[in-house]
């Protein structure tokens, strides 16, 4: 045999041996297992753990020379964009997984993404085959329909990262009556000059539009004001989350010395205690009296009937396709293969989880060589309430619901209109540079977002700057 046959020959045979070996070693999971263990194979076959967990046990050529570089930076990467620990411990106990964990593990699926090439060529077992990638979009299907039932999409848009805003939810009509007068009500600032109203307008789309808002005497805060619409579709409040309810939140402000700067609820009480129509009308709610444990679930249970149903994309999810115009759906399509919607996923599209500001690029120090501002307190994030160096610069997304009427953004309120949001967003959270006329739809999208408010289509009293 020649010499060039025999070679071609021995390439076959490794070719063939290979292409078996990679088939033997890439089984998908045994379809006798329940879904839930299914998924947690193919994540632990895919090495899912190495990248995305904070103390991975890392395999032992990790330490070698050049792969200790690659490595690290992968690891490193990998665990600032998503920790897959929660998702796991929610399978392993068959509770609910995050909703924009959902988003991102079928989006990566979807884009064949996960794992890394460099990853599964040194482990053939890893690679994401089509069986594998069939049997995760199942589950998250299933698993949207199990625990975040879709039951207001028309049914092609069930299995949609989003969901529309109900039309209401269960109040106690009674307490938000009273809640909206406390709302509104400057006696709970210590100089009576500011209520919750004041930087949460309702007839301004639950902001100010101010870069940082005003309090008592003048002093500015450290945060841009998120908007109190929606807020109760919220998984935590503020953009820290340091208040893991509505009523935890109302808490907040009035005893913040720069805000509405009150001593003490007992200091708000005595004064609200001095108006005998409103105590009756407050004791035959509460018969406990006025407190801080009542007054704030007063406030709380009035923010609950702000929410913004009926938006134009709320009724294309509903069915109706002429709701939305041909740009604004190419837009949705464009959010989604920004990957906007695996942050900005479940009813209120966004408020779901923390994310790193400057995923892809540094978004600070941008910031202070653009517009000369340096590090501020408030730029943390929720490091400021964990001391979790992972934390650092971390935020609860804010929702995009009515984001048109919601001016200045992020929150620093740095960014002023939202074409420019657009784009910032590509750069440093997805690390792609958003084309104008990809802006111009994504944008056009997002203005489709507006919802009503007692039936009428939420709209703002002030004029963008």
């Amino acid at each position: 045999m020649k010499r060039t046959s025999k070679l071609l020959l021995a390439a076959a045979v490794v070719v063939v041996g290979a292409a078996a070996t990679y088939r033997a070693v890439n089984l998908a999971p045994d379809a006798t297992l329940p879904p839930n263990k299914q998924m947690l194979q193919i994540m632990h076959d895919g090495g899912c753990v190495f990248c995305h967990t904070a103390n991975p046990d890392l395999p032992f050529y990790a330490k070698w020379p050049l792969a200790e570089t690659l490595i690290t930076k992968d690891v490193t990467e990998g665990y600032k964009a998503f920790d897959i620990a929660p998702m796991m411990q929610a399978l392993e106990q068959g509770t609910a997984v995050n909703e924009v964990d959902l988003a991102k593990v079928e989006k990566c699926v979807l884009d064949g993404t996960m794992p890394l090439m460099q990853y599964y060529l040194a482990h053939w077992g890893s690679s994401l085959t089509s069986a594998k990638q069939r049997i995760a979009l199942d589950w998250v299907k299933q698993h949207r329909e199990a625990f975040y039932p879709n039951t207001l999409a028309a049914e092609e848009f069930k299995n949609e990262p989003i969901r529309p805003i109900p039309d209401s939810v269960a109040v106690d009509s009674r307490k938000v009556a009273l809640g909206e007068m406390l709302y509104h009500d400057t006696r709970l600032s210590g100089d009576g000059t500011v209520s919750c109203a004041t930087c949460h307008g309702i007839a301004t789309a639950g902001v100010d539009n101010k870069q940082y808002s005003e309090g008592i005497k003048g002093q500015k805060g450290g945060v841009n004001a998120p908007t109190s619409y929606n807020a109760c579709f919220n998984f935590v409040q503020f953009w820290d989350g340091r208040a893991a309810t509505l009523a935890a939140q109302a808490g907040g402000p009035p005893l913040n010395p720069v805000e509405m700067g009150s001593a003490s609820f007992d200091e708000i009480a005595a004064r609200l205690a001095q108006d005998a129509a409103f105590v009756a009308r407050f004791k035959a709610v509460y018969p406990e009296g006025l407190n801080e444990q009542t007054i704030c679930d007063a406030i709380a249970e009035y923010e609950k009937t702000l929410i913004t149903p009926n938006s134009p994309f709320d009724r294309y999810l509903k069915g109706d396709k002429k709701a939305l115009t041909d740009e604004q759906i190419e837009g949705y399509a464009l959010f989604k293969d920004y990957n906007c919607a695996t942050c900005h996923a479940g009813v209120n599209m966004g408020g779901l989880s923390y994310e790193l500001m400057g995923q892809r690029a540094n978004y600070f120090k941008d910031r202070e060589v653009n517009i000369k501002s340096g590090l501020t307190d408030a730029d943390n994030g929720r490091f400021a309430q964990t001391q979790n160096e992972r934390d650092r610069y971390r935020f609860k997304t804010p929702t995009l619901r009515n984001v048109a009427l919601t001016w200045p953004y992020y929150h620093d309120g740095s960014v002023k209109t939202l074409p420019e949001a657009v784009h910032m967003m590509s750069k440093y959270q997805v690390g792609r540079d958003m084309s104008d006329a990809d802006a111009a739809k994504v944008v056009s999208f997002l203005q489709a977002l507006t919802g009503q408010y007692k039936g009428q289509t939420l709209t703002n009293a002030n004029k963008p700057q």
